[in-house]
């Protein structure tokens, strides 16, 4: 391993990248509206309070099982909107595409995004196009930017304690499995479909029930495990998931245990993990399961004194593990 250079371990969510997002970027642009270093910034311009967020994708292959990269780019950058609490409002779209691309094909990426765009409820109002000689890309890659409006704003885990309850809207795993499908190099004879959806509705009733979410993330590269490490590093307190109420589809299941991976790990496009506070988990649930998308929502975990700083998992037999920070994602090029 060069250390001096790019990595593909760098673009998979996990420990890698963030050590090039602290080590690199964050010193450079450092300011106080990019120092939590969320999945949005949470700005002021005037009066309005706004979520401000930027994307790529360069997902392999482009189209998959339950969704397409036009899919992606549009509900990737809501959720990331909606997971700080804001309504996602405006899109803008960069498209870098490579000489030789069907047209067809953009065309019917482009028709993927505009439905998507419809169904979260938000306009593409500013884009750009390059063309790169061929060779020099993968078909198409598109970067998208999202303005929310802030309608509620979590604490970003600055106000956790032990004994706060962890939700998970859904299966996991269900993207990473279904694209390394669509990569030809795993067959089931059970469907596997990409969650790729919109979190708004879900995020939305919740803040109108008036439940106290403390925290919410959507668990995409490095997977849940990923997204709770990120959570408990350097915190006065620890987070305990349990693996028997792990929300999993038999082929998922099936996958990891022939694969050997480990499906906290995995991508979702459409999921998202709430923190709330102790007793309120399942209200929450019951709001949740009132999507179709939120069907499978469980109590997974909860926050604990100790070991700070800390991810475990407690497995059904009472044992016990630790889920570190990945080095990288089981896969790259996942979105």
């Amino acid at each position: 391993m060069n250390k001096d250079q790019i990595l593909l371990g760098h673009g998979d969510g996990g420990r890698l990248t963030r050590n090039l997002v602290e080590d690199i970027f964050a010193k450079a642009f450092a300011n106080p509206a990019l120092k939590p270093l969320a999945d949005a910034a949470l700005i002021r311009f005037g009066r309005a309070q706004l979520a401000f967020t930027t994307d790529s994708y360069v997902v392999k292959p482009i189209f998959f099982p339950g969704g397409d990269i036009g899919q992606l780019a549009v509900f990737g950058t809501c959720n990331d909107l909606a997971v700080m609490g804001s309504k996602p409002v405006y899109l803008s779209c960069g498209f870098i595409l490579e000489e030789g691309l069907e047209l067809d094909t953009l065309k019917k990426v482009v028709g993927s995004m505009k439905l998507s765009a419809q169904k979260a409820g938000v306009k593409l109002v500013t884009g750009d196009t390059k063309v790169v000689e061929r060779g020099s890309g993968d078909k198409i890659f598109i970067n998208t930017a999202g303005i929310g409006e802030r309608l509620a704003w979590p604490s970003m885990g600055s106000r956790l304690k032990p004994g706060d309850e962890i939700l998970l809207s859904g299966t996991v795993g269900d993207h990473g499995i279904a694209v390394l499908c669509a990569r030809g190099e795993l067959k089931f004879s059970l469907p596997v479909e990409s969650d790729c959806g919109p979190v708004w509705p879900m995020v939305k009733a919740l803040r109108r029930s008036g439940i106290k979410v403390k925290w919410m993330r959507d668990p995409t590269r490095g997977g849940v495990a990923g997204a709770l490490n990120e959570l408990a590093n350097g915190r006065d307190f620890g987070i305990e998931v349990f693996e028997d109420k792990i929300p999993l589809t038999p082929a998922v299941d099936s996958a990891c245990e022939v694969l050997g991976l480990d499906p906290l790990y995995l991508a979702n496009e459409g999921k998202v993990i709430c923190i709330v506070q102790k007793g309120q988990a399942e209200p929450a649930r019951k709001i949740l399961r009132k999507f179709n998308s939120g069907r499978s929502a469980e109590i997974f975990g909860r926050v604990i004194p100790d070991p700070k700083g800390k991810v475990i998992a407690k497995t059904g037999i009472g044992g016990a593990r630790m889920l570190s920070m990945p080095a990288g994602a089981p896969l790259p090029r996942i979105c």
